[in-house]
């Protein structure tokens, strides 16, 4: 198999600290992860070119486990020999470089002819807490061979300014986790009110009125929080919420914290403790609109796509379920399709949403009431009800 190169600096690879990558402008950062892992999660603004897609991953994951890391490492260095021009080209890409005229193949034979022993006896770490500006940063799983041998092709390609994501994902997923476990709310006020009162309107107005006021969760999480609330959008997993949500409280509040009122989850995202005291402890604010007002805001922001018709109608027989299998099987389907949007939403309102609000509001007291029927005005109102406050 040969011996390691002598020159130690061709086995030694930058690595960079996860807040240095958080923090930086102007850096391309490439996840070798395969697209279901980056799929599930991913930093933002991440481009994926994937080492191995997935059937590969299991490939080489089951032999490590159930045969030995060197059959793994040899399945792995044969899978790469394939991939490696579209792979260097796409980094490329991504990072708006010119690809390489090189032997690729020949690059990774020469620098994999140690085998995984020899390999990982000459790896070497040096960590940096600063990147260059548009530097490439390269990531996997945990920060090991996958990224590490990607970025020391890249330096004999040339590139000195590519830099290994140090503890990979995982480094960014702790992170992400101990931001929302941390995150100290500023004043919070939290707009409540009935279903279709247009709070999602009110606060996306607020936030075009006062930059950087709000925490807009629905719009995070893809989902109404309700039985209803995927219709017409896309709803996200756990992870990705919680890499949007910290995102977001990364960016901080020149103000107040201007939040909708939602329950513990969004959908299927569940809302971190430090977020959730701040809907329960914060001020109160109770947003209020006529019942044609409301009608005609749920038939906007439900039926605004043709195919969220579709949507909609396979969610209806779940609520059909629950006010009564008998009377009501089929009925507001029926209505859907007969094109009586409106009456449909009425029924909706006053037998299943406006009970569910009564009960879950019971606990709350509100330090005012505002008209919601104008979201632009009401914004306003908001805002000069916050300031006044001091």
């Amino acid at each position: 198999m040969g011996s390691p190169p002598t020159d130690p600096d061709r086995w030694t690879v930058s690595a960079v600290s996860m807040p240095a990558v958080l923090h930086a402008e102007g850096v391309t950062v490439v996840d070798l992860r395969s697209p279901g892992e980056f799929a599930e999660d991913h930093l933002p603004g991440a481009h994926n070119r994937p080492l191995f897609d997935d059937q590969e991953r299991a490939l080489v994951g089951t032999l490590y486990k159930q045969s030995s890391p060197e059959a793994a490492f040899e399945s792995a260095r044969a899978l790469v020999l394939e991939s490696i021009d579209s792979l260097v080209t796409g980094v490329a890409r991504a990072a708006g470089r010119e690809t390489p005229a090189e032997d690729l193949p020949g690059l990774v034979r020469r620098l994999t002819e140690a085998g995984l022993e020899g390999t990982q006896r000459a790896l070497r770490f040096d960590v940096h807490e600063e990147l260059p500006a548009g530097a490439l940063v390269v990531h996997c799983w945990r920060g090991g061979m996958r990224s590490a041998s990607v970025a020391r092709l890249l330096r004999e390609l040339g590139w000195g300014d590519v830099f290994v994501l140090e503890g990979g994902y995982k480094s960014y997923r702790r992170r992400v986790m101990a931001e929302l476990e941390g995150w100290q709310a500023p004043p919070s006020f939290v707009l409540r009110g009935m279903t279709g009162v247009g709070k999602t309107l009110v606060l996306r107005e607020l936030e075009a009125q006062r930059p950087g006021w709000t925490l807009d969760l629905e719009g995070l999480a893809g989902h109404r929080s309700s039985i209803l609330g995927m219709v017409g959008l896309e709803p996200c997993n756990q992870k990705t919420f919680d890499t949007r949500l910290a995102a977001r409280l990364r960016e901080g509040f020149p103000g107040p914290c201007v939040i909708e009122g939602e329950s513990r989850k969004v959908g299927d995202s569940i809302v971190p403790p430090s977020v959730w005291g701040a809907l329960r402890g914060g001020v109160h604010l109770r947003l209020h609109a006529p019942v044609e007002r409301r009608v005609e805001v749920l038939i906007e922001d439900y039926l605004a796509r043709e195919e969220s018709r579709d949507e909609l109608r396979r969610q209806l027989p779940f609520i059909e379920e629950r006010l009564g299998r008998n009377a009501w099987r089929g009925e507001l389907t029926a209505r859907l399709d007969d094109g009586r949007e409106a009456e449909l939403v009425e029924i909706l309102l006053e037998r299943y949403y406006d009970p569910l609000y009564a009960h879950s509001e019971r606990d709350y007291e509100y330090s005012a009431e505002i008209d919601s029927s104008d979201p632009v005005a009401a914004a306003a109102e908001i805002a000069a009800w916050i300031e006044a406050r001091g």
